[in-house]
């Protein structure tokens, strides 16, 4: 119960990465509030799965919208009181080609994974500044450290989040809030489970550890940075990703 007494507010949570990360907060003991875009079928799901009661709530929102993101804030501090940990989760890619890149496919990934780093963050440093504390942990990709063919706006929304990360960390650190990236690399999805079993051998060699990380590899790494057992660590990137950045 590592997360014992803290409250949480996740955005994307609802499949993937972003789902096993509410599993695994609630396991912990936190409240937790997560958000979906558009599915309540899976929100409604994930709550009857876990029978955590009042502790784990959904709400149906746009982390890319600015005034969305504002009214979520207000929504989860009326329900809960408090947001000790942000995860700002929500994120798309758009793969293609520079020279096959439409304005639109730009626009869209940026708005999605990296605006609503700031949207998110934007509003939520008011209740932890009144809290006199916090952890906001931001989803970044190994692809925003080294890069990848075919996904310049994806890679640069998470290179974005990078910068972004190590500002707020600075900004707020005085006021006891942290602020963390996480750079998952290969990780085990819905989305993976769809790739050709030749497509997946190739990227298992590339892998030191030759093998696709899980959900809850990163949902581990959140724990840690949710609690308190990280409490003199900011503005860091810690990669999940097998030793492929290295």
């Amino acid at each position: 119960m590592l997360l014992q007494g803290k409250t949480a507010l996740i955005t994307g949570g609802t499949r993937g990465i972003g789902r096993g990360i509410v599993e695994r907060f609630v396991k912990e003991g936190a409240k937790v509030a997560f958000t979906y875009r558009s599915s309540s079928a899976a929100a409604d799901e994930i709550i009857a799965a876990m029978e955590a009661g009042e502790n784990l709530k959904a709400f149906k929102s746009d982390a890319s919208n600015f005034e969305a993101a504002e009214e979520l804030v207000k929504a989860v501090m009326a329900e809960f009181g408090k947001v000790d940990i942000l995860i700002n989760n929500a994120g798309i890619t758009k793969d293609t080609l520079m020279l096959r890149m439409g304005e639109d496919q730009w626009d869209d990934v940026i708005e999605v994974n990296l605006k609503s780093v700031f949207n998110l963050t934007k509003h939520i440093l008011k209740p932890m500044l009144k809290n006199r504390g916090g952890s906001i942990i931001n989803m970044s990709s190994v692809v925003g450290v080294f890069g990848n063919a075919g996904q310049a706006n994806y890679a640069a929304s998470k290179a974005g989040i990078i910068g972004f990360t190590k500002s707020i960390a600075k900004e707020v650190g005085s006021r006891n809030i942290r602020c963390n990236a996480i750079a998952p690399g290969f990780i085990a999805t819905e989305m993976t489970d769809e790739l050709d079993e030749k497509v997946k051998e190739a990227y298992t060699s590339s892998i030191p550890l030759k093998r696709f990380g899980t959900v809850d590899d990163v949902a581990d790494a959140c724990v840690y940075l949710g609690s308190d057992m990280s409490t003199y660590i900011s503005g860091q990137v810690l990669s999940v990703c097998g030793a492929m950045n290295t």
